[in-house]
């Protein structure tokens, strides 16, 4: 006799969505050693389970700091790609900020948005006794800054290059203080410049990173908390960018954190397509996001909620809420669902 579980299982196996004909689709994944290609590996084994026999998906990495995955979306190269920060990601719609040399990509849609909570933050070598952006326009040190390179393809050093702008610090001021912006493509070729000795602050994301605790907690750099007025005017010179709230680190996030820093946020993915990817096709991937997500999250259950680079569980209800349009088969999927 069938236990209960397995009749649960059985049951919700028949009333799974299927595509009879083979397909063969492409993803953009990340770099090829990061969270999206482990999502696209999980997505590409629930889809294929469910499509044709012959259905295979490439994962596709990026080579420069991400835009190409949008682009090549929105230019019909690949179906599927993940984005992020989610309110960066806006701006592809308008041809606005980063996008603007691409103009608008208006026919982009979204599959979900699953959740990942991170912030960019700057922390600074504890010799140079700065603790707030106010210290560091008065004393004006001559500060090596590692970040991602601002080059029209990376989110990360365009962003890292507005949050700048906005406390009213150039990269050219910088240079007259005696210091520089040294660059690198990834998040941990950053903070490799800052552990080899060849910068004394770290500009970045990915906060919930090993690489980020031996910043904080071994080398003992001090984060500077966001200031309330360069927020509004990080908003205001960024159009299109879609929150203006700080996401503060909790006290404790990092050992020595003793109180709550005010951050930028750089939080969520994003899973992207057109308008035009076939209703079954974003109908049976939508799916696969949300009523396989078990599978995905079992592989970050080793590490606490609030360090996993994807933030666990993933509700439903949430993925729905995406900056970015909706497909018309993910809307119609949620809806029947009833979690939109």
């Amino acid at each position: 006799m069938a236990t209960p579980d397995l009749n649960q299982a059985l049951k919700h196996q028949q009333n799974e969505p299927r595509i009879a004909r083979s397909m063969t689709l492409h993803f953009v994944g990340d770099w090829g050693m990061a969270n999206f290609h482990r999502i696209c590996s999980w997505l590409t084994q629930q889809f294929c389970d469910r499509a044709g026999p012959d259905s295979r998906v490439a994962t596709w990495s990026i080579r420069y700091g991400g835009i190409e995955a949008v682009t090549s979306v929105f230019q019909g190269q690949a179906q599927l790609a993940i984005a992020t920060p989610a309110q960066m990601i806006t701006t592809a719609l308008t041809g606005q900020g980063i996008f603007s040399q691409f103009g608008p990509m208006p026919s982009l849609r979204a599959l979900a948005v699953l959740p990942q909570n991170d912030r960019m933050v700057l922390a600074v070598d504890p010799k140079f006794g700065i603790r707030s952006f106010n210290d560091l326009r008065n004393k004006r040190p001559p500060l090596r800054i590692a970040t991602s390179t601002n080059d029209g393809t990376n989110f990360i050093g365009y962003t890292a290059n507005a949050y700048l702008k906005a406390h009213g610090i150039t990269e050219a001021e910088l240079v007259s203080w005696g210091g520089a912006i040294v660059h690198a493509q990834r998040p941990e070729q950053t903070v490799m410049l800052v552990l080899s000795g060849k910068a004394d602050a770290l500009l970045q994301e990915a906060i919930m990173t090993p690489w980020w605790e031996e910043v904080i907690q071994k080398k003992h750099f001090i984060p500077l908390p966001i200031e309330e007025s360069a927020l509004e005017r990080f908003v205001e010179e960024n159009p299109g960018v879609s929150k203006a709230d700080p996401n503060p680190l909790p006290a404790g996030f990092w050992g020595n954190l003793t109180e709550p820093l005010p951050c930028l946020d750089f939080s969520d993915f994003v899973i992207l397509v057109r308008d035009d990817l076939p209703d079954d096709v974003a109908y049976l991937l939508t799916w696969c996001l949300v009523e396989t997500r078990d599978a995905l999250e079992s592989q970050y259950r080793h590490i606490p909620p609030e360090k996993s680079p994807l933030t666990y569980p993933l509700d439903p209800k949430k993925m729905a809420l995406s900056p970015v349009p909706l497909h018309p088969a993910a809307a119609k999927f949620y809806k029947e669902a009833g979690y939109l």
